[in-house]
């Protein structure tokens, strides 16, 4: 069991910002070299300000989620890097399409890599065969671009090479429809930050 383990088992539960500062030195210690961990600290405490319903989850559930983004080197918020996301009295971590590009792009295997929504009133092309078309240009009208159709992921690879991946709204609405969070109607990004989801679904079949 390693230390960062014993450490929440044993840190006594009087508040859950009380709690985080008593534990401040294993999440910096969790945390790569590239983070800073007052600010990271700091991104904690207003994400749970901001989300009441943290406040009903196990205060150990909540600091555990908050670990694991430190170890994964994602801060949780409306960067979108990951959620604090309360499942009734549970707290879980959900990367957000950010952080799986972050992630993706500390392997070392891509160049770049990128996900975008397409709406109804864009310009959107996309063909396959023996040579792959990709044309999406977005709606600039003054009005509303209309709802979200489409979604696609393009990686740029370091041989030069490229992959693709194009989901319609009926592929992303059934993988939504499946999630536990989403059935039993909990607050959940795929209510609060659709299109982020949306991106996060594409980047993870891409991934």
């Amino acid at each position: 069991m390693n230390t960062t383990t014993t450490a929440l088992q044993q840190a006594p539960t009087k508040g859950f910002p009380a709690l985080l500062d008593r534990m401040k030195d294993q999440i910096a210690n969790a945390l790569p070299s590239h983070m800073n961990p007052k600010r990271m600290l700091r991104i904690v405490l207003t994400c749970y300000r901001m989300t009441p319903k943290l406040a009903l989850c196990d205060e150990m559930s909540v600091l555990s989620a908050v670990v694991q983004a430190a170890q994964i080197g994602l801060a949780p918020g409306l960067m979108g890097q990951a959620y604090l996301v309360p499942y009734g009295r549970e707290c879980q971590l959900i990367p957000g399409y950010r952080g799986l590009i972050d992630l993706v792009r500390r392997s070392g295997a891509i160049t770049d890599i990128y996900a975008n929504v397409v709406h109804a009133k864009d310009h959107f092309l996309y063909q396959t065969g023996l040579d792959l078309t990709l044309e999406h240009t977005p709606y600039d009208g003054d009005d509303d671009p209309g709802p979200a159709t489409k979604v696609y992921a393009v990686a740029k690879l370091k041989d030069g090479g490229h992959h693709v991946e194009v989901m319609y709204r009926r592929d992303v609405e059934k993988i939504r429809d499946a999630t536990m969070a989403w059935k039993k109607g909990y607050e959940t990004p795929w209510r609060t930050f659709p299109e982020e989801m949306w991106r996060k679904t594409v980047l993870r079949r891409i991934c």
